[in-house]
């Protein structure tokens, strides 16, 4: 019995994603909590962003390299974006 757990606790190490922002992370950040994302398609993430600047909906990052629809469907609650808040006017 021993022996099973700890085989799935080797398996299970990056089965569940962490929840990440996707628009302040880095690739290493990216990589370690997202499934079936590596450092290199972390990197092309990074890369993508700086060009295009910051991700607004989940489905651009199809537009990355590498990046397809089955890996944005099984990281999608997991993918945060930065939230920008608008300034509030005082009334007096």
């Amino acid at each position: 019995m021993k022996i099973f757990i700890f085989i799935l606790t080797i398996f299970s190490f990056n089965a569940y994603a962490a929840p990440v922002n996707i628009n302040k992370a880095d690739a290493e950040t990216i990589a370690e909590s997202l499934n079936g994302i590596g450092l290199k398609k972390a990197q092309a993430i990074i890369q993508y962003r700086k060009e295009n600047g910051a991700f607004k909906t989940v489905n651009e990052l199809a537009n990355v390299k590498g990046i397809g629809e089955k890996t944005i469907k099984k990281n999608k609650a997991d993918i945060h974006f930065s939230k920008v808040k608008a300034s509030k006017k005082i009334k007096k």
